[in-house]
Order: C-alpha cells, then structure tokens, then sequence
C-alpha cells in the first residue's frame, strides 16, 4: 500500500509483521499484543521500531516505552470510527510523542486535513491516489474554529489578533 509522508510518496522502510512472523532485520511495526508480550527482545534491537494500534487500543498502553518508538500507527476500521483522530492528538499534545504518526484503514479524503490537525504525518492510502490530491486535501481549510495539535490560530484569534 503506497505512503503518504511530507506531500509525496514515500519508501516505507518499515515492514509490518504477523504476530507469529520471525522478525525481519530491519524496521518493523508490530502489534499490540506482541509488543506486550515481545516487549524486551524488541526493544533490545538495534531497529527502528513501531507499533500498530487498533482503533479500541489507547497509545497510553505503550507507558513509558513510547519514546522508544519511531513510529506509531493507528488503524481506522471503518471511517466513521474517530477513536484515532484523539489517540494522535494524544500522543501528540499530552504525552510529547514526536515520531510518525501514521493513519491505516478506512478514511476519507475529506478528513485528511483534519488529521493532520490533530497530528498524522503519514498515510498508508489506497493505490492510484496522487501527491496532488494530497495537497488538495491540505488546502482545502483554510482557516480553523478550534485549536488542535498543529498549533494555528483559530478564527477568534485571527480576529483579536
């Protein structure tokens, strides 16, 4: 599945791996579960590592192994689920995780912007879809009613100065 990260398509370096799957050498996104249960053999390697979360899944599971992590990837199993449009703005606002956040599953072109807001930086997006209907997406709001993680002045404040 391509990857969306920075407005282009990128190389994914990391492979995500079957709970029962022997590790690969490189980077590796596993889940959950088998980071839980794998916790020091994974950590003990010299590999980027990431983990998958399941939209029921809390990145506060991880504790204090989150800024270990390079990258966290949290699933959307249908696009009306919006657990993990709070679980990035979480990791992002209060509990300081500075690594990708990546978006998977079922979401829509019109909530790219938003999750960005919130605090995606990358997006496993289905083959066929461009940079440019990226960038679209990006562009499409303009200004912003509530604050959120990325940090830009909302509406009121525009307005007060």
């Amino acid at each position: 599945m391509p990857l969306i990260r920075n407005g282009t398509i990128a190389e994914d370096s990391f492979e995500t791996i079957a709970d029962d799957a022997p590790l690969p050498i490189n980077g590796t996104i596993v889940s959950l579960a088998r980071f839980q249960k794998d916790r020091e053999t994974l950590l003990a390697r010299n590999a980027p590592l990431g983990v998958r979360l399941k939209s029921a899944e809390s990145p506060e599971n991880l504790g204090d192994d989150l800024e270990r992590l390079s990258v966290i990837v949290l699933e959307f199993p249908v696009f009306r689920d919006g657990r993990a449009f709070s679980w990035a703005r979480m990791l992002r606002t209060r509990l300081g995780f500075h690594g990708e956040i990546r978006a998977a599953g079922h979401f829509l072109y019109d909530q790219l912007a938003f999750m960005a807001r919130v605090g995606f930086d990358a997006w496993e997006v289905k083959d066929g879809f461009t940079p440019a209907q990226f960038s679209r997406a990006m562009s499409e709001m303009s200004h912003v009613y509530q604050p959120s993680a990325d940090g830009k002045k909302t509406i009121r404040q525009l307005r007060t100065g």
